[in-house]
């Protein structure tokens, strides 16, 4: 298998379990199974990709005149997307809409950094100088 595609399931995987501990931390945030997580995933991956790109751009000027704190708005709503394109994924009141980005690239970060340290997702080859 590709090590991009091991690299891109590991980050997937990170955050559909970042997603779990959002669910436990944040009120209305819902997750109904692992399988939803998995899927909002995946589906946060493609909003930020495509979407949030797009949205920071538009915003320049306001996220300016904050000094920055627009961003919080754009990840809100990118979240918010996300959950629109997931069943079992449900994000409800401005606690879910503000914090609970904040708190899933917390624990997504914490994991990917866990994973990477553990080498799980990269390449197993070691060179060796002799």
């Amino acid at each position: 298998m590709n090590n991009n595609i091991i690299g891109y399931l590991v980050t997937t995987l990170a955050t559909a379990l970042g997603l779990l501990i959002v669910d436990l931390v944040v009120p209305g945030v819902d997750i109904a199974t692992f399988l939803a997580a998995l899927l909002a995933g995946v589906a946060i991956g493609m909003v930020n990709s495509v979407i949030r790109p797009v949205l920071s751009t538009l915003s320049l000027p306001i996220n300016f005149v904050t000094l920055g704190l627009f961003s919080f708005v754009v990840n809100g709503v990118c979240f918010w997307l996300a959950s629109l394109l997931v069943p079992g994924f449900v994000v409800n009141g401005l606690l879910a809409f503000i914090f609970g980005p904040v708190i899933l690239s917390f624990a997504s970060t914490f994991l990917n950094n866990y994973f990477a340290e553990k080498n799980i997702g990269q390449s197993s080859s070691v060179t060796s100088n002799s």
